[in-house]
C-alpha cells in the first residue's frame, strides 16, 4: 500500500490525556500532525487519574510539535461539538479524527442504568455525534480519516465489563457502517482493536494488583493506530486487532518484560467462557 504522510495534517484525538490517546496524539505530532487534545482532565480541574491534556500538549511542544487542548465533557453532546469546531477553527481544518476515549464501571446486568447510559454516552454516542461534526470538514480534507478505539471487551464476555463490551461491539459495527457511507467521500473509516494488555494509566490504577510484566506501554498501541492513518484511503471498513496488526505487518515490536501468551478471539465470542484466560489458552491450541 501507498504510505500517506501525515505532515501538516490535522488532527483531534478524545481522551488525550493519558494512556493511549495521549501516546497517540505524542506520535501523530511526530508524523507530523498538527493536534486537538481533547479530555476532561486539564491542569485547572484535574481527575483522579494521573495525567491532563496540558500535559500531552506540553509533550508534544516539547519535542517540537503543534498541539493544542481541547477541554471537553464527551457525555454532553454540545461539548463534542464545540471539541470539533474549536479543532477546526485553530487550525484551520480537519483531517483526523481518533475517537479513543472510553470509560467503564465495574458491574454487569446489575450496573446502575446511570451509569450504563454514561458508558454508551462516552464510549459509543460521542464518536457518533464528533463524526457527524466532522463530517464537512473530512470531506474538504484531501485525504479525510476517523479512526475508532476498540477492545476485546467487544468481542469476549469479560466480567464486570458488559456494558463497555457492548459499547465497544457497538463502534465497531459504527466503524463498518460509517466506511460503507463515507467511501465515495474518500473518507476512511476504520478500527483499532486492543487485544494485548496495554499499561495505560487507567487499566493499571484499576488493576494495581495485577501482574504487568506482559503489558505493553501505550506507545506500542499508538504506533499501531498511526500506521493504520498512514494508509490510503482504499484501505477502510478495516477492523484491526493488535495482536494480528503486530504479527502481520511486523510492528509494534514489543517492549513488555516478558512475551504475551494469550491470542485473542478476532469475532464474537460464542457461549460461556470458564475464563478469559482458559478462552485465550483453547484459542492457542486451536491455532
Amino acid at each position: 500500500m501507498t504510505h500517506e504522510s501525515l505532515e501538516g495534517k490535522v488532527a483531534l484525538v478524545t481522551g488525550a490525556s493519558r494512556g493511549v490517546g495521549a501516546a497517540a496524539a505524542v506520535a501523530l505530532a511526530a508524523a507530523g500532525a498538527r493536534v486537538a487534545c481533547a479530555a476532561r482532565s486539564t491542569a485547572g480541574s484535574p481527575q483522579s487519574t494521573p495525567g491532563t491534556i496540558d500535559e500531552t500538549v506540553e509533550r508534544v511542544r516539547s519535542a517540537g510539535g503543534e498541539a493544542m487542548a481541547v477541554p471537553t465533557n464527551l457525555a454532553d453532546e454540545a461539548q463534542v461539538e464545540a471539541m470539533v469546531d474549536a479543532a477546526v477553527t485553530a487550525f484551520g481544518g480537519l483531517d483526523i479524527l481518533v475517537n479513543n476515549a472510553a470509560v467503564t464501571f465495574p458491574g454487569d446486568v446489575a450496573l446502575s442504568l446511570r451509569r450504563h447510559d454514561l458508558i454508551m454516552d462516552i464510549n459509543l454516542r460521542a464518536p457518533l455525534v464528533a463524526s457527524r461534526r466532522a463530517l464537512p470538514h473530512l470531506r474538504r480534507a484531501e485525504a479525510g480519516r476517523i479512526l475508532n478505539v476498540s477492545s476485546v471487551a467487544a468481542l469476549v464476555p469479560i466480567p464486570g465489563l458488559m456494558a463497555y463490551g457492548i459499547s465497544k461491539i457497538g463502534l465497531e459495527h459504527l466503524t463498518l457502517d460509517l466506511a460503507r457511507e463515507l467511501q465515495l467521500d474518500g473518507i476512511a473509516v476504520n478500527c483499532f482493536r486492543i487485544d494485548v494488555p496495554v499499561a495505560s494509566e487507567g487499566f493499571v490504577a484499576n488493576l494495581p494488583d495485577a501482574d504487568h510484566s506482559d503489558w505493553e506501554p501505550s506507545d506500542v498501541a499508538a504506533e499501531g493506530i498511526v500506521w493504520m492513518l498512514h494508509q490510503p484511503a482504499s484501505y477502510t471498513g478495516q477492523r484491526e486487532s493488535m495482536h494480528g496488526l503486530r504479527h502481520r505487518e511486523g510492528i509494534m515490536v514489543s517492549r513488555s518484560a516478558r512475551p504475551y501468551g494469550g491470542v485473542p478471539v478476532t469475532e464474537l465470542y460464542t457461549g460461556v467462557p470458564e475464563s478469559i484466560e482458559r478462552l485465550f489458552h483453547e484459542k492457542e491450541k486451536a491455532t
